[in-house]
Formats: structure tokens, sequence, C-alpha cells
């Protein structure tokens, strides 16, 4: 994330509210929904470190993107793989690699991590491309939660409520990829 101006938002979802922030680059952070509107604007404002005090709120930022993540969350089949832009310049290059390379995988598919790594060309690198996914500033934008273990095991996830949220989000999106 470059010094530019930082906005954020938070919204009601089905799922409780939805932190998003942007620098004038794209969508620089976001937090997966939780019933406590505090909550999400804490941490939402401590993971934009030192840009925290300047950051803005405007209850209307991004409103298009507001619409799409509150639709993926009422049930609908949203592709985020290209649009919205995305600001990963406070990553360093295996990681903006990595995360990149992530949005690219469809809602309803997994990938191992091991595959992952071989995608950014670090086939042995599976531990750090987790590291990697561990750090997501935007979960969501950012499909961390469709990245699994190669035993197919769920793995780590950071957002709140950890791999039950991870579950829960693999179990909608299947449920949007095969419709009964």
């Amino acid at each position: 994330m470059t010094a530019s101006k930082t906005t954020y938002t938070i919204f009601s979802t089905r799922w409780g509210h939805f932190g998003l922030a942007c620098s004038e680059e794209g969508v620089c952070r976001s937090f997966l929904p939780v019933s406590a509107v505090e909550t999400v604007r804490k941490a939402l404002l401590a993971s934009l470190g030192p840009s925290a005090p300047h950051a803005v709120f405007e209850r209307d930022l991004a409103r298009d993107l507001q619409d799409r993540i509150a639709a993926y969350f009422e049930g609908e089949n949203v592709d985020f793989r290209t649009d919205p832009a995305v600001d990963l310049t406070d990553r360093g290059p295996f990681e903006r690699a990595v995360l990149n390379a992530c949005r690219q995988i469809p809602a309803g598919q997994t990938l191992t991590y091991a595959a992952l790594a071989e995608r950014v060309r670090r086939p042995h690198a599976a531990r750090a491309v987790g590291n990697a996914l561990a750090a997501n500033p935007i979960p969501l934008i950012v499909p961390c939660h469709r990245v699994i273990r190669t035993d197919g095991g769920l793995g780590g996830f950071s957002a709140p409520g950890g791999t039950a949220t991870k579950q829960r989000m693999l179990r909608h999106e299947q449920s949007l990829a095969n419709p009964k």
C-alpha cells in the first residue's frame, strides 16, 4: 500500500458486518463479516498500520463492490477474479505473486498449497505459500479460503472464526457451483 489516501467503510451483509478499505490504487484491506461493527472497525484500522490515523470513513465507498460483496453473502455467485483492482504494494514480490495467483481460483474450486506454489514457480515453497496466505490483507477478494492441504484438510485460516469460517465459505461456494 503506497502513501496514498486511504478510505474505508463498514456495511451489513447477511453474514454480519464487512469491512473494506481502499487506497487510490485499489482495495487494500478487507475484513470478513462479524456481528459487531466496532470489532470490524478496530480490526480494519489496526490492519492499516501507520496510515490508520489518516484513514477516512466513507459510507458509499465502492458502492458497486459493496453490493457485489453483499450479493455473495446472499448466495449469488460473484466473481472477484479481475474486478476490483487491488493494492498489494505493501507486500513483497513473492507474496504478491501468491496473492495474485490465488485470486484466479474460481468459486467452487480449491487448490492445494503445493499446487499454488507450483503456479508461482516455487514448487518447494508450499509452507511459504501458506504463510503468504495467512497474511492475506484482502480475504474474499483474494480467496485464500480456497487453498487447502494436499491431504484434503482445510489447513489454517486467520480470518474471524478460523477454519469454521473457511469451511462455511467453501460449502457456500460449492452449493452455488452445484445447485441441487
